[in-house]
Formats: structure tokens, sequence, C-alpha cells
């Protein structure tokens, strides 16, 4: 197949934004009179997430649990990180680059994604120290004899003494408070603003291994530092947008050379889901660190120590395993049944990244955050004191007997399966292995979401599966028999391993002298939060086509903004996995 050329600077020169509509989104409200009445009406506005309310924007609650309160404070947390940005930009100009802010900045946007920090109060703290840490640069940057240029009133901002004074404070800088922006520019900006709250996520998460590039830190602040140059036009928008993805793919590879370095690379691991008689800690979320650090706590207590979520992957890091004969297995399954699933485990739980849901009374004790999460009324730890949790374990009755069930296969990140690659050459060229399928990304409570697990149960015999993030819990336990060996059904591991998929890929183009979009390998993607739209961004940035994306697509995408996607990608809506099936392999 010919190869494409994937630049962003020849995407930019040869794309166009129609003035056409589109029937794949609906528009988003585009007169004054109207943008005005309906702002009125609302107490908040969000529209990150894939499940906001109708699929327009939540705006008297969020789906999530969120209240206006911390909608607000997140927005004005976002609005005070754009002053430092603006402050950051013109300090790296004087060579000021400041690890506190470069850490802080990325730690901030971490507490805005979905289901993350859901405590007023917590935000207050960020709040105060995001005015503290812009002041200090401004100082230094004029002392430097730089110059601030922007007349943001970001960069003066004054914050309110009180939380409520804050969250109505927050009000005046919501997504959609500017009338006067064009809908296309604003979807853009939001593009943008999403997709680096998720690369922000993983480089907080890589940074907590001290693997850090001073690149990613100058794109997060320059990204931020543009949603207020209202100069810029849909062209420098996008190239920003496609940015962020390449950025993306960096963080990503840190966050792994980070696991990998402290717990080696993934091996192929069976995972028992059943349960062992004693006392029970279960982990959820996707912190890695926050995982040793309970293990370690309940070493000699007779406490075992179980995944949940996102923490699933962690069972296939053989230092984790090999170093703590009480991590066990995994309980549960995708962070949208947590409710029903935390109300039946018999152990202290802890929550470590963004998948908390509000905890139902009958459990709220037995519950723990830490890290950036956090939730009204809940405990918070963190990993250098995790007693509470450990005594909560304790005193909770266990597993009165052992509760055996099956075994699932995890830990084939790219070195294990290109460890293999011999054999998958050898079956895609004897025709044993017809396709390749990358279904992955984000699990959530729509019924529209068993697409994802009928399209896996009908992919054909010689066709391999990779998988990774929690969308995998819609199919995880499904027995597609193996080809040569090899297991059709292949978990690659948590949504930042999307950075293994790739190299995946990257290694098969070699093999094959093509390039991905010439592999017989399709991308099926789930969305829900931020990180997965980082994600998205980062398989756009490598000139992926054809994928498949769904349940819905993001409210926040207006018609045009798709239709240079659609164009340029041919990013495609889930329709039924039947007729998906048959587009894709002809």
């Amino acid at each position: 197949m010919k190869k494409k050329d994937i630049s962003r600077r020849n995407f930019l020169k040869n794309s166009t934004l129609a003035l056409t509509g589109s029937a794949l989104l609906p528009a988003i409200l585009t007169s004054k009179s109207v943008f005005a009445a309906e702002r009125k009406k609302t107490k908040m506005f969000c529209y990150q997430c894939e499940q906001t309310m109708g699929g327009k924007g939540c705006t008297s609650i969020g789906v999530c649990g969120k209240t206006p309160e911390v909608a607000a404070l997140q927005d004005l947390l976002i609005y005070t990180l754009k002053g430092i940005s603006i402050a950051a930009v013109a300090g790296r100009k004087v060579n000021i680059s400041d690890v506190e802010t470069n850490r802080f900045t990325c730690l901030a946007m971490f507490a805005t994604l979905t289901n993350v920090e859901f405590d007023p109060y917590r935000f207050e703290d960020l709040l105060f120290k995001s005015i503290l840490l812009r002041d200090k640069m401004i100082k230094r940057v004029k002392a430097a004899g730089g110059t601030i240029e922007s007349q943001s009133e970001s960069l003066t901002l004054k914050l309110k003494p009180t939380v409520d004074g804050m969250a109505k404070q927050g009000k005046r800088y919501g997504l959609m408070s500017d009338p006067e922006v064009d809908p296309d520019i604003r979807s853009l900006q939001h593009m943008l603003l999403f997709g680096i709250k998720g690369m922000a996520a993983y480089t907080d998460h890589a940074a907590e291994h001290d693997q850090e590039d001073e690149g990613n830190y100058e794109y997060v602040h320059r990204g931020l530092a543009a949603l207020e140059d209202k100069s810029l036009d849909m062209n420098a928008l996008l190239g920003l947008v496609l940015e962020c993805g390449e950025k993306n793919l960096r963080a990503m590879e840190l966050l792994s050379l980070g696991n990998t370095g402290a717990y080696g690379n993934p091996v192929p691991t069976k995972v028992p889901l059943g349960a062992k008689k004693g006392k029970a800690i279960l982990v959820s979320g996707h912190d890695f660190i926050d995982l040793e650090a309970v293990l370690k706590a309940t070493q000699g207590k007779g406490i075992m120590v179980y995944t949940h979520g996102e923490m699933l992957p962690a069972h296939g890091y053989p230092k984790l395993k090999e170093n703590f004969p009480h991590f066990y297995g995994h309980y549960g399954t995708a962070w949208q049944n947590q409710k029903k699933e935390f109300n039946q485990f018999p152990g202290s739980i802890l929550m470590t990244s963004n998948c908390i849901q509000k905890p139902k009374q009958s459990y709220k004790k037995n519950i723990f955050t830490t890290g950036t999460v956090g939730m009204p009324g809940v405990a918070h730890v963190n990993k250098n004191n995790l007693g509470p949790l450990v005594d909560r374990a304790l005193e909770l009755p266990g597993y009165t007997e052992d509760k055996p069930d099956m075994e699932i296969l995890v830990g084939f990140g790219h070195n294990a399966v290109l460890g293999v690659a011999d054999k998958i050459v050898a079956g895609v060229k004897d025709g044993s292995i017809g396709h390749f399928f990358l279904v992955g990304g984000c699990d959530g409570v729509k019924k529209s979401r068993n697409y994802y697990t009928e399209f896996v149960e009908k992919t054909p015999d010689n066709s391999l599966v990779l998988t990774l993030a929690c969308g995998k819990f819609k199919f995880f336990k499904q027995q597609l028999g193996d080809i040569n060996g090899i297991p059709r059904l292949l978990d690659v591991g948590q949504c930042n391993d999307a950075h293994s998929a790739v190299q995946i890929a990257v290694a098969l183009t070699k093999a094959f002298d093509t390039d991905v979009n010439g592999l017989p390998l399709s991308f099926i993607i789930s969305w829900y939060e931020q990180k997965a739209v980082a994600v998205l961004l980062s398989l756009l940035h490598l000139g992926i086509n054809d994928i498949y994306l769904g349940p819905t697509l993001p409210a926040f995408v207006t018609p045009n903004v798709l239709n240079v996607l659609v164009k340029n990608y041919n990013l495609t809506p889930i329709g039924t996995p039947e007729g998906d099936l048959k587009k894709i392999l002809g």
C-alpha cells in the first residue's frame, strides 16, 4: 500500500473547514440569543465525558455526580492554570522553567478529569496554590528582564476568600461563558483542553516515577496559554490539537518506562477471579505505586490484596507478583459497576485515580481515597500512611472461605507480543491469521456499549483481538481460543498502554514493509473521559485512518470540525457489529 504523508504540516495545508452541515452530530448553539437564554437556565455546563446528559451537556448536576459548586471550582482552577501557563511561556523565553510549577500544572489538571475530585475543599487548596505559583512566576519573569504581553484577566485574577465565594466566581469562567466565540473555534478549543487534561494525567503518573520531559511541560503551558489567545484561527488550533496527540504519545511512553523500570516488563500471567479465605483489601484505579505501597503495608498481616478495574494489568508485572505472595486476584469489573460490587466486597477499598463514584452509605466507611482522588465524607490517605486502610481491612470479615472461579490472562505488553512476532508474521503469511482488531478504550453504563461485547464475539476465528483499558470488561471473560498457540484475546494493559499497542503496530509495519494503514489492523475504540480523548488524538497524530469510535461521538465536536476528521482520517461512528465487520473485512 502506498504510504500517505501524515505530517501535521501537510494535514493543515490540505484541510479546510467545510461550511456545510453534517448529519453525524447536532450543531451546538450558534444563536447568541438562544445561547444567552439557555445559559440563564443552567446551574453549570459540562460536556467533557461521553455520558453527558442527553449527549449535549450536564446543566443541573453532572451525570458523574459532580455538583454545580465543584463544576464551577474546576472551571475556576482551569482559568487560573491558564494564568500560570501564560507566565510560564514567558518564563521559558528567559530560560526559566520551574519544576514545582510544571508538576503542579499537570496535577491540578488531573483533578478536573471526570470521576477524580469531588471535594470542594481540596479545590480550595489547589486554587490558592495556583495563584501563589502564578504570581511567583510573574515576578521571576520580570526580574529576569522578560515581558508578558497577554492582557488575559487570568494573570491578575484575585480569589474570593471562601469556597462559596470561589464557586460563585468560577461561574464566570465556564466552558460556555463567552457567547461571542465561534462554535467551531470553541469546539477545537475544548478538544484541545480535554486532550491536555488526559495528557496531564499521564504526565502526572509518569512524574511519580521521576520520568519527565521538559518538552511535554512546555507544551502543556503553551497549549493552555493558547486557549486565552483570541487571535488563533482554525488551522492554528488544529495544529495544537494534533500536537497534543504527539506529546501524549511521549507521556504514555514515559509512564511505560516508569512502570517497567520499577516492576519489570509485563509477562503473560493467569489471574484468578475468585477469592482466598482471609482479610481483604481492594485497590482500584491506575496507580501502581499506590498498589505497591498497599502490598508493602500489608505484608505479614494476613490480608490478601485484590485489584479492581484498571488495576487488573498490574498482575502481569513480575516484581509485583514475585515480591508479594499475598497479591492474589481480581475482583469485579469496570468502574461503573462499583456501587453494586463494592457493596459486596468484605474488605476495605482504595481508589487511586479517576474511577470513583459517590459511595453508598453501606460501604462508605470501607472506602478510602489517595493522591488526586477525593470525595466528601470519604477518608483520604497517602502511600506513606495507609494505617486507616489496613486497620479497616482487619476490622471487616474478609472472605470466610475460598471462592474458586475462572482465571484470565493478562500481560501482553509489546515486549511479550513481540517475543512471538515470528509466529505472528508466519501466521499472516500462511493465512492462519487474517486480521488484527484493537478493541480498546473506556467502559460505561450505556447499553449501546454491548456493541463491543458482540463485536468481539463475532470476530472471525482467524483474527487476533488486542484490548486495553477498562473497555475490556465488556468481554474479558471470553474464551476465544488460540491461533498457533497465541491466545486470540490479548490484554495489552491499561489505557496508557496504548503506547504498547502502537509499538506492536510499528513492529508489524516493519515486518511487512508498509505503514499502519496498510496492515490488516482495525481500531475499534470506545471513549468515556479525557484520557481517551488524548489517546484518540495520539492515533490521529500517527495518521491512523478508519477508526471506529463510539458509543457516541463527542458532544464538543461540531459538524464542521467532524467533517475535517472524516475527510482526513475517515473517522467513523460505530454502527452494528455485523455491519462494521462486513465493511472492515470486505
